[in-house]
């Protein structure tokens, strides 16, 4: 199952569905895929997932500190990298169920972001959601979540 973005219509917000796809043995999480939504509850409040939601809100946290686009010190002395920085701001971090394929569901992060500096009332532009696929992408790496 791939990561899901899905830009809000008329917010400057995002949400981001990420599926656990595997075992995830620092968390106490081994089965992953389960038979009805109802087994996943079961996990969503284990120790195991919120310890796997704090440590996702952290990495998070230092994915969007980090410059939209880095600028190769290089090429100069000169720290411009911090000039760069788009906030973007975590509205909701929390576990999903994930439906997969065949009646399999699965454990996963649902994750809201929204530019507070947007003006309200208008969708993200691409290339802030472009930034939002970004960082759901390099949280998913981090944290080897597939």
């Amino acid at each position: 199952m791939p990561i899901r973005v899905i830009p809000d219509q008329d917010q400057p917000s995002a949400a981001i569905e990420i599926p656990i796809e595997k075992p995830l043995e620092d968390y106490d999480l081994d089965q992953v895929e389960q038979p009805t939504p109802r087994d996943v509850d079961g996990i969503l409040v284990s120790q195991g997932f919120r310890d796997l939601v704090d440590d996702a809100r952290g990495v998070l946290m230092q994915i969007l500190a980090e410059p939209a686009n880095p600028i190769s010190e290089s090429f100069t002395d000169l720290n411009l990298a911090a000039c760069s920085v788009h906030v973007l701001e975590i509205a909701q971090l929390t576990g999903a169920i994930c439906p997969g394929d065949e009646e399999v569901y699965r454990p996963g992060l649902w994750i809201v972001l929204r530019d507070p500096q947007a003006p309200p009332r208008q969708a993200l532009p691409q290339t802030t959601v472009d930034r939002v696929t970004y960082a759901a992408r390099e949280l998913v790496h981090r944290l080897q979540l597939q």
